[in-house]
């Protein structure tokens, strides 16, 4: 009986029932907005963005995870180039441009090329702990009332006119056609200083004979000139060393070239902070290379390399530039 009440209809067999529908999913069942939404490759916003700037479909990236990662935007430059890649803004390449080398610019380069060619340069570089010379420096900034506010340079220079008196091949000029070298008394300074015109080198007349002050002062007031177009003849000629830095671009280390007939270049890099070790303990440290180009013809490397121990002694030991 109860098999009988399961059947219903007294025994009767239960109608026959349609075929169930296929439940296969339909090719693009979804309309076309919402079809690329589902199949929109999944990434990060940081992936994204760099796939648009870089003009990439991200549906084009392959990727063994579950979403584009930067290694497969990678992975697509390195390989996707040679399948039709391009990179953006090929097409705004701009035409070549030639233009003339004349005036200040044809100068610098006559005098540059004359340098390397007649003059047989080494440079000799060493590095100088420089923490104690930035703490004075801050020091007399915070101090300095009206003065102009002191950059390293001064400070160099300072201790350039220390030195030379017991190293004046350094200071000199050379005429190899007379095979004369002249050794200078006083320390007219040239400045190289980066212009729209080029590279110029006013000079800093009898540096020997200013304070920091002035030195600073004089400093800004021959850059300007040389910027503006407006440093005369004389306030550009007449050095008989010069000095050449890149300031805060600095570099590890520079080969300068010599300011044909000067004998000898000098050049500070920029400064960096590292862990030194002072005996057994360690700090930190203000740390920067100091190179020295000359001429071979005139300056041995030892006296070169002695000189700069000599400037190191006083950049490392500052209370001795103002000592008499």
């Amino acid at each position: 009986m109860s098999g009988a009440g399961a059947c219903g209809g007294g025994g009767r067999p239960p109608p026959p029932q349609a075929p169930a529908p296929d439940t296969a999913p339909l090719p693009n069942p979804l309309p076309g907005g919402e079809r690329e939404q589902e199949q929109k490759a999944l990434a990060s916003p940081a992936v994204r963005a760099r796939a648009a700037d870089l003009g990439i479909d991200l549906a084009d990236v392959k990727t063994d995870s579950d979403r584009v990662r930067h290694a497969d935007l990678d992975a697509y430059l390195r390989y996707g180039q040679g399948q039709g890649y391009q990179a953006p803004h090929a097409h705004n390449a701009r035409a070549d441009q030639p233009i003339k080398v004349i005036g200040m610019r044809r100068r610098i380069a006559e005098n540059m090329a004359a340098s390397k060619r007649a003059i047989p340069h080494f440079t000799y570089v060493d590095e100088i702990d420089v923490t104690a010379l930035e703490d004075m420096r801050a020091d007399l900034n915070a101090n300095r009332g009206q003065r102009p506010k002191l950059t390293m340079l001064p400070l160099m220079i300072v201790a350039i006119c220390k030195a030379i008196p017991a190293f004046p091949m350094i200071n000199a000029r050379y005429d190899d056609e007379a095979g004369v070298v002249t050794r200078h008394g006083a320390v007219h300074l040239g400045m190289a200083t980066q212009t729209d015109a080029g590279l110029m080198v006013p000079v800093i007349r009898d540096a020997q004979d200013r304070n920091v002050w002035q030195l600073a002062s004089e400093i800004g007031r021959l850059a300007d000139a040389a910027r503006s177009g407006k440093a005369s003849s004389a306030e550009l000629s007449g050095s008989t060393l010069t000095i050449t830095s890149l300031g805060p671009l600095g570099g590890i280390a520079t080969t300068p070239v010599i300011n044909r007939p000067e004998v000898a270049i000098i050049g500070p890099n920029k400064i960096v902070e590292r862990p030194v070790f002072d005996g057994d303990e360690i700090r930190r440290a203000k740390l920067m290379n100091l190179s020295i180009s000359c001429d071979h013809r005139v300056v041995d490397g030892f006296d070169a390399a002695s000189f700069v121990q000599e400037l190191k002694k006083y950049l490392e030991t500052p209370v001795l530039l103002f000592a008499d």
